[in-house]
């Protein structure tokens, strides 16, 4: 099973908690962070775009960096380890992004890959003059379907000439291309997203569900092997979540309920409240923004001892159509290394992993 590391590029990772770490996103964290997971064996590490945050006492996601801005750094400090970017689509055209991505390529040698998002949260366009109006939220995977067409035309001959409704390519060109066959990822969970991810990602990243229950988003995973039936492709599923682990049960489950003790019933409020307005969705956006376990929009939660972790993670990797898990953690600095030298050993889906062979 594969390991990858959803990088934290906003302020206080995933956690709306005063009871959490605090910190600002550095380029020097986010180093670190993702050289540390090279040494232990991580397959892949993904950054999100976020370009407005939910406020409250902890100014959630208040500050972030630029995702593509950041990978081309660590591209640059890294060596083996497979990168990916998030854009915003409706803030760049995809003739430039996959220019962008063809020079990450190139830093990479050829490690570089492409998150998609159509965009949920309306004040983070809206503040810049790019929101298209509501009724984008009921036709965004259209919109996606012809930049993602634009993206692999681009990438596969340098150049294109596509004409859609929102698109439209005369002799566009893109050189030198990417030396690499180049990832795309969709996070779609609704029926739409899912279509998309069979039509055209390479993965379909999907939520974890629920605290200690880790193979409960099963029907997930199975939908997306029910879209890709139609399509004739094979994508798979990585599936997201949050460790908080311990030397005990008892020590690993005291930290949690403390990080839920502090939550910031503000920023949880409004991102309620913003997620509401997709009045269709299905999505990751409904379990991120219900109120249950808002603390850490609502993501899988594995808590436990170290051995009891790395048992429910060997539980994901029964699953199928998964190839493999994306994690956060509480402390990133510390959970990377407890991860690798605590829990990774004890997992029967990593013995391929040989840390000295890797590092």
């Amino acid at each position: 099973m594969d390991i990858g590391i959803f990088t934290p590029i906003g302020n206080n990772g995933w956690l709306l908690s005063e009871n959490a770490p605090q910190y600002m996103p550095t380029f020097d964290l986010n180093r670190q962070i993702v050289q540390r997971a090279e040494h232990y064996g991580f397959d892949f590490a993904l950054s999100m775009i976020k370009l407005r945050g939910f406020g409250g006492k902890t100014e959630f996601w208040e500050h972030n960096l630029e995702s593509f801005t950041l990978m081309a750094g660590l591209a640059a400090v890294t060596s083996r380890i497979q990168l990916f970017a998030t854009v915003a689509t409706l803030t760049i055209p995809p003739a430039i992004v996959a220019r962008m991505a063809s020079t990450i390529d190139s830093i990479s040698n050829g490690r570089f890959g492409v998150n998609l998002v159509t965009g949920w949260q309306k004040p983070e366009y809206e503040q810049m003059g790019l929101w298209p109006g509501d009724a984008f939220f009921g036709t965004r995977y259209q919109y996606l379907a012809e930049y993602a067409q634009v993206l692999r035309e681009l990438w596969a001959t340098g150049t294109s000439d596509f004409k859609g409704e929102h698109f439209s390519m005369t002799d566009c060109r893109v050189s030198p291309r990417p030396q690499a066959d180049m990832k795309l990822i969709c996070a779609g969970q609704s029926e739409a997203g899912m279509a998309f991810s069979a039509q055209y990602a390479d993965y379909n990243f999907c939520f974890g569900k629920g605290v200690n229950t880790p193979t409960a988003f099963a029907p997930t995973a199975d939908a997306l092997v029910n879209a890709c039936a139609k399509t004739g492709r094979t994508v798979t599923a990585c599936v997201l979540f949050m460790i908080i682990a311990a030397d005990t049960d008892e020590a690993a489950h005291a930290r949690w309920e403390h990080i839920k003790a502090g939550a910031d019933q503000e920023a949880i409020a409004w991102l309620g409240e913003k997620g509401a307005a997709d009045k269709g969705s299905d999505s990751n956006l409904r379990q991120m923004a219900n109120p249950t376990s808002a603390v850490n929009i609502n993501m899988g939660t594995l808590v436990g001892s170290y051995q009891h972790v790395a048992k429910m993670l060997d539980e994901v990797a029964t699953v199928p159509g998964v190839q493999g898990v994306m994690l956060t953690f509480d402390d990133f600095v510390q959970g990377i290394e407890d991860f690798g030298t605590r829990i990774q050993p004890l997992m029967r889906s990593r013995q391929h992993i040989d840390v000295a062979e890797v590092a």
